[in-house]
């Protein structure tokens, strides 16, 4: 994996755990995400539009636009179940650690990607450590009524959204600039999630007068960091981009225990610590 992909995804990583944190402590999480999803697409699209019509055939791209704004829209409504019913630090790497392990499993297929021995191990530890975190004890709220706390299910669900759009976008932004990828992205999530949001108006301005700093700062985050993912997709492969990302875990360890208060640190830097010795892995991995 070079260098400048590596730095890429490092800084995604942590602002996409600072983001992810700030969700979690919104009174509504789902409000919460589409106002700074819409409100960073406010400030990106028209950036996105002045690229695009410097693309060769923006139009092949558009098929996967679709697909990943109706794959977005089920992750946004599974990551803020899953952070309305469970803890911060054991519903976030669940979801990642999922994302992790099936995303190079379908690549290989898909996009005839083989993964060294060492990234291979890389990819190995990464989900190690993940399930070592998401054993951390924890008190999640709900229960499905089989014994499965409501938001380990959702946490599952949101793995399997990461997977699949991570996989769809490393197609998409082959054909088109992540520029305007992710603008129409953002503008088509906004739009198909707000009857939703705009049923419940009062929660919607409640989220705004209590917490519109912090969407301010999410905003700014959230869909920078997955704008540097895809530009990290167009430098390197996918497993081991996907795989680098995962470092968030690293920090959701620290601002689960420390911040939120959910639990010790010790196991949490345990597990986290075989996460970032599989990025290192990942990271000098060759072909």
């Amino acid at each position: 994996m070079s260098g400048p992909a590596l730095a890429l995804v490092v800084c995604a990583a942590v602002l996409h755990a600072t983001w992810n944190a700030l969700a979690k402590r919104a009174e509504n999480q789902f409000a919460f995400l589409w106002s700074s999803v819409s409100l960073a697409t406010l400030l990106l699209l028209p950036i996105g539009l002045l690229r695009l019509p410097a693309e060769p055939a923006p139009s092949a791209g558009l098929p996967f636009v679709a697909a990943s704004i109706g794959i977005h829209a089920v992750y946004f409504w599974a990551l803020s179940r899953s952070y309305r019913f469970g803890d911060f630090s054991r519903v976030y790497p669940m979801a990642r650690g999922l994302g992790v392990a099936l995303v190079p499993l379908i690549a290989l297929p898909v996009f005839g990607e083989r993964l060294s021995w060492l990234g291979s191990l890389g990819i190995g530890l990464v989900v190690l450590g993940i399930v070592s975190l998401s054993r951390s004890p924890s008190a999640a709220r709900g229960s499905t009524g089989i014994g499965i706390g409501a938001g380990t299910v959702w946490a599952v669900v949101t793995g399997v959204t990461i997977a699949t759009y991570s996989l769809v976008d490393k197609a998409g932004v082959a054909r088109l600039h992540p520029m305007p990828y992710i603008a129409l992205m953002g503008l088509g999530l906004s739009v198909i999630l707000s009857p939703i949001v705009l049923a419940d108006r009062r929660t919607l301005v409640n989220e705004w007068r209590r917490r519109w700093p912090t969407i301010l700062v999410a905003s700014a985050m959230n869909l920078t960091s997955y704008l540097l993912v895809l530009f990290a997709f167009r430098l390197s492969k996918v497993g081991y981009v996907v795989a680098s990302r995962e470092l968030s875990i690293l920090f959701s360890a620290f601002i689960g225990s420390l911040w939120l208060g959910e639990g010790r640190l010790a196991p949490r830097l345990a597990g986290a610590s075989v996460v970032l010795a599989g990025v290192i892995c990942v990271a000098f991995a060759r072909d």
